[in-house]
C-alpha cells in the first residue's frame, strides 16, 4: 500500500462497492454536509483505491467522500493505493468497511455477503472475513429470495429482528404466497411473526388459524406470567426450541420491552434458566 495524491478526474467509484444506496440513512447528513466538512477541515481519511486497466484509479472505500470532493472540486485527492486487490478482495474490503454501519441498506449487505459466499463456498468462511456469525450471514442472504415487492419494502432502519423474520419468511414461502403471508402477519412484533411462520411449516392454509392464536396472545412471552400455559414455554419443554433460539428470544424481549437490564445480564439469566430446565 502506498499513499498518493491522485487527480480528481482519474478517480471513479468501483462497481464492486457494496453500498449502492448512498442516501440510505443520510436524512440528516447528506453528501452536501460531508462536502462542507471536507471544505472546512480537509479530507481526514484518504480514499482506498486500486489501479484500473485504463490508467485511472477505482475507489474501493470512500465513495461518498469522493462525491463530496467532486462537489467542492478538491483536487488532487489523498488516496491509499492497493496494488494487490482482486475483485473478491475488493468486495470484502468494501463490505467490512460498511457492514457494521447502521445506515447501510440490508439488501446491499445481503448482495455483498452473497458475493463473498459465492467466492468462498461456505457461511463459516464468510464469517471469518466479516466477523459476523454464520447464522446472521445466512439470514441476510435469504432476503434475496424474497419477491421483489417485499424487497422493495425493506428500509435501512430495519433491525436484526426484522431481518430475522423476513429471512424466516423466505425459507418457508415464495412468490405470491410470501406476499400474502407477510400482509397477514406484518402487524405483529417480529418475534411473533417468526413463531407464526415456523409453526405453519410452509403451509399457507394454517396461517389464518395461527394469526388468530397470536391475536389471543399464544406466542407472546409477556403473557406467560408464572405459568406454563404460554406456547413458547411449551415449545421449550417439548424440545422444539433450541438454547440458541431461546437466547435470541431473550434479546428480542429485552429490546421490545425496553428492559433496563443489560443484554449480558439477560443472557446470563437465560443460561441459568436453561440449566435449571435441564435438571428439572
Amino acid at each position: 500500500m502506498r499513499q498518493a495524491d491522485i487527480p480528481l478526474n482519474d478517480l471513479f467509484v468501483s462497481e464492486l462497492n457494496t453500498r449502492k444506496d448512498l442516501q440510505a440513512g443520510q436524512e440528516d447528513s447528506g453528501i452536501g454536509d460531508l462536502a462542507a466538512s471536507i471544505r472546512q477541515r480537509g479530507l481526514l481519511s484518504p480514499l482506498i483505491v486500486r489501479p484500473a486497466r485504463d490508467g485511472r484509479y477505482e475507489v474501493l472505500i470512500g465513495q461518498r467522500r469522493l462525491l463530496a470532493c467532486q462537489q467542492i472540486g478538491l483536487d488532487p485527492v489523498p488516496c491509499l493505493v492497493r496494488e494487490d486487490v482482486d475483485d473478491t478482495d475488493a468486495v470484502a474490503l468494501s463490505l467490512v468497511e460498511n457492514v457494521h454501519r447502521a445506515d447501510m441498506h440490508p439488501l446491499d449487505k445481503a448482495r455483498a455477503l452473497k458475493a463473498l459466499y459465492d467466492r468462498y463456498g461456505s457461511y463459516e468462511s464468510v464469517a471469518k472475513e466479516t466477523a459476523w456469525s454464520a447464522s446472521t450471514i445466512r439470514k441476510y442472504i435469504q432476503l434475496l429470495s424474497l419477491p421483489t415487492e417485499l424487497q422493495e419494502r425493506i428500509s435501512t432502519t430495519e433491525g436484526p429482528a426484522k431481518v430475522s423474520a423476513l429471512a424466516k419468511l423466505a425459507t418457508h414461502f415464495s412468490g405470491e404466497e410470501a406476499i400474502e403471508v407477510y400482509e397477514k402477519i406484518s402487524g405483529f412484533r417480529q418475534s411473533i411473526q417468526e413463531q407464526i411462520i415456523k409453526k405453519s411449516e410452509g403451509d399457507i392454509s394454517r396461517i389464518d388459524e395461527l394469526v388468530e392464536e397470536a391475536q389471543e396472545g399464544a406466542f407472546d412471552v409477556r403473557h406467560c406470567g408464572g405459568t406454563f400455559r404460554c406456547e413458547i414455554i411449551r415449545d421449550i419443554i417439548q424440545g422444539s426450541v433450541s438454547q440458541a433460539d431461546f437466547q435470541q428470544l431473550v434479546s428480542e424481549v429485552a429490546e421490545n420491552l425496553g428492559s433496563e437490564m443489560s443484554k449480558s445480564a439477560l443472557r446470563g439469566a437465560a443460561r441459568q434458566f436453561w440449566k435449571a430446565l435441564a435438571k428439572a
